[in-house]
């Protein structure tokens, strides 16, 4: 009975959010649901849910997750302190002389509004509303001109102070800011292959995107020195008040994020741009954000109790314990689930169904939460790219001119969809990368066993 029941509880879950209940309320009822099925069944103690009041309570009371309304206030505060319009006109003036010069400098912008903001509806409609239209203005491509900023845009997701490695570091039981840390050089590397991509492009393909006329440079020398001088510090300062201090062990992850948003306070304060309506907003989305991860999180909670309560648990690793292939083989396997799922889900809902079910077979596996976390961080990134719920397509076309049809965005984002599945694969193969930082000695960073050995002592002894 109990094998029927497990996987029905995923049919269940499917059935509620077909008919559009919201996640969280969809989770906690399917959960509900079937632990009450399973009371009568003989096959549910009703005792495990004496736990749930505190495991609410635990949520609740989370120091880690505290961190999510700091880094969402830090983020929308900034959005709305003109940041991203004063950082897109600067390093465009900055690289506008060379082919793709605009293409250039919105990946840029993309990865230090990432660092500050870490909010991937915002960063794509502040650069979709100002970088596009100039860009179609001066006879960029319009695939090349929408993918670019929809892909620049989703850099929030694993670039830090990213909200999504929060989520991954608390659901895994690792610490956020080796989380931080181990998702920093991926992220840069990403940032560097968007880079190669343009150059490629304005190499291959000149007319697709040109240089900025000569005209159109107003800013030059001493002026555009000092322009990138006085654009760029502070946010440079604000990344180093949170991402450093955190990096150094001088402030905790929610220390950081506290500091950030008292920073962006002051930076938008200080621009003159912090009005009592724009305070008002900011404040009221981080309300909704944070109540919208806490809410999915106890449904998630739920259906997780209730789940293991009918050794769910044990059915999944058994079922994984059957692929071939051994750590490669799940590693594989639960990639492609990922990708497949980021086709319906966003990242958040991801984050709270599925890492629950295979974050204790990878410990098993003696595989590193921390490479683990990073590499579902940059797959879950291609929830944004890909239809039908691309949410950074949605964001753009929802900005983007007319003239910019679904179809270009579409078509645009692929090449970018792929550089970030060859990245899903570069994490992979080369976990150093992600865990340098975390050790602070390449030579003392743990290898992942790929080929299982099966006498091997990472391997409980019934999957021997």
């Amino acid at each position: 009975m109990t094998e029927i029941l497990v996987p029905l509880m995923f049919v269940g879950l499917v059935a509620f959010l077909l008919i559009g209940y919201p996640v969280a309320f969809a989770l906690a009822a399917n959960g509900l649901l079937f632990a009450a099925i399973g009371i009568a069944a003989g096959l549910f103690d009703l005792s495990l849910l004496h736990a749930l009041p505190e495991r609410v309570y635990g949520i609740v009371a989370n120091p880690t997750l505290l961190a999510i309304p700091f880094f969402a206030l830090m983020g929308l505060i900034l959005e709305r302190s003109g940041m991203a319009e004063d950082l897109l006109d600067t390093v465009g003036q900055l690289f506008g002389s060379a082919r793709g010069g605009l293409a250039y400098a919105v990946v840029l912008v993309g990865g230090l509004l990432a660092a500050t903001t870490g909010v991937v509806a915002a960063t794509v409609i502040a650069m979709g509303l100002i970088s596009l239209p100039v860009m179609l203005r001066y006879g960029y491509d319009k695939r090349l001109a929408a993918g670019v900023i929809a892909a620049s845009g989703t850099l929030a997701q694993i670039i830090p102070p990213s909200l999504v490695l929060i989520v991954l570091a608390d659901q895994l039981g690792t610490s956020v800011g080796a989380m931080y840390k181990g998702a920093l050089v991926p992220g840069l590397v990403l940032v560097a292959a968007y880079l190669a991509y343009v150059f490629g492009v304005s190499l291959l393909r000149p007319h697709a995107a040109p240089a900025v006329p000569t005209s159109a440079r107003t800013l030059r020398g001493s002026a555009l020195a000092l322009r990138v001088l006085t654009t760029l510090l502070p946010p440079l300062v604000l990344i180093f008040l949170v991402l450093g201090t955190i990096f150094l062990g001088v402030a905790t992850p929610t220390e950081g994020g506290a500091m950030g948003a008292v920073g962006a306070l002051a930076l938008a304060a200080a621009r003159g741009r912090l009005t009592r309506l724009q305070l008002t907003q900011a404040v009221d989305s981080t309300t909704r954000l944070t109540t919208f991860v806490i809410f999915i999180l106890i449904g998630s909670t739920i259906f997780t109790l209730v789940f293991r309560g009918l050794d769910g648990d044990a059915a999944v690793e058994h079922v994984f314990a059957q692929l071939p292939g051994g750590v490669l083989g799940f590693l594989i396997v639960v990639n492609l689930l990922v990708f497949v799922l980021a086709f319906f889900l966003d990242f958040f809902e991801i984050a709270f169904i599925v890492v629950p079910l295979v974050g204790p077979v990878a410990a098993k596996l003696g595989i590193d939460p921390i490479w683990f976390g990073v590499m579902l961080a940059v797959n879950m990134q291609t929830a944004f790219m890909h239809p039908p719920f691309g949410f950074a397509l949605f964001y753009l076309k929802s900005v983007a001119p007319k003239a910019v049809r679904t179809g270009d965005i579409y078509r645009g984002a692929i090449p970018f969809l792929v550089i970030q599945l060859l990245m899903v694969a570069v994490v992979l193969g080369f976990p150093q990368i992600v865990l340098r930082d975390v050790a602070g000695d390449a030579s003392s960073v743990r290898e992942i066993p790929i080929d299982v050995d099966p006498d091997a002592n990472y391997l409980p002894a019934e999957w021997r």
